[in-house]
């Protein structure tokens, strides 16, 4: 299967558009249209109707599949890549919301102290954290989830990467002040599956992730927010829009909410540190600084 076949697939599939692929590719119109015939050709399945544009049901597994290829294709290029790097005196660091708090401010400060260094800081969504590491764009990142006590986070097939376990916390609900469940000491996450609530998978814990982990149907959103601003979050939570699942330390910072732990079923936020198998000094350095080996 070719690479640059399948790029234009999930192009075509993304923008629901031949012309605007065609245009973020860099291509004419004429050659996405062949490239898609070409790859339907070379799977033997037509993949893509072309009016209106969408997927049939073999494109629809097929993009099931196809992020995660191009992420290991993009990966493996970058590892090489990496090879031949000299190390530099800066750092990069992806880092998700709510994995971002006083320890890693502190970490960097221990780090700056150590020796020159310039730290550049992107904020991201989980899954763009594990892409910059994946293709050397970040040389750390810190991704946050929920897990039971002591096991890792269901992170991707992150190929030849090491992961760290950096923090462990509780999990809390945001409500605000005025909720009448604001005033209970604990909550379990199932006798809120009928709630209403914020989806905020960048910013918070996905919804996706709170059925799953409840193993109970529900958590419907009344708003979905997109982005990665934390305070923007807990104001919408503040003004009766919905809940929202936050680390404990990061919720009880909002002003007009109230952070209730959760205590069923038994879960942990766990922020967790990835990077390269052959990570670079100041790497290294951050790395024993937040996982207490430094």
């Amino acid at each position: 299967m070719d690479p640059h076949l399948l790029r234009t697939f999930v192009a075509v599939l993304e923008h629901r558009s031949f012309s605007t692929a065609a245009s973020v590719l860099g291509y004419t119109q004429s050659a996405v249209s062949q490239h898609i015939a070409a790859l339907e050709a070379d799977l033997g399945a037509r993949l893509v109707e072309r009016r209106p544009v969408a997927p049939t049901g073999a494109g629809v597994r097929l993009m099931e599949h196809a992020p995660a290829l191009l992420l290991r294709l993009d990966a493996a290029r970058a590892d090489i890549a990496r090879l031949r790097r000299a190390p530099d005196a800066r750092l990069t660091l992806a880092c998700s919301p709510a994995a971002f708090g006083p320890e890693l401010a502190r970490a960097l400060a221990g780090l700056r102290a150590a020796g020159p260094v310039e730290i550049d800081l992107h904020v991201l969504g989980r899954e763009a954290v594990v892409e910059a590491v994946l293709t050397s764009r970040a040389d750390l990142g810190l991704v946050d989830g929920v897990a039971a006590p002591s096991d890792p986070l269901p992170l991707p097939d992150l190929g030849p990467t090491v992961t760290l376990a950096v923090t462990e916390e509780p999990l809390a609900v945001l409500f605000p002040h005025a909720h009448p469940l604001a005033r209970r000491r604990s909550v379990r996450l199932p006798d809120l599956a009928q709630a209403q609530w914020i989806d905020a998978p960048d910013a918070a814990v996905p919804l996706a992730r709170l059925r799953e982990v409840s193993h109970t149907a529900g958590f419907h959103p009344r708003i979905r927010h997109h982005g990665t601003d934390p305070h923007a979050l807990a104001a919408l939570a503040a003004a009766g829009h919905g809940l929202t699942a936050l680390p404990l330390s990061l919720a009880t910072t909002f002003p007009g909410t109230t952070a209730v732990p959760v205590h069923a079923p038994r879960l942990v936020h766990r922020t967790e540190l990835l990077h390269p198998t052959d990570p670079t000094p100041h790497t290294t350095g951050l790395a024993s600084i937040l996982t207490g080996a430094g």
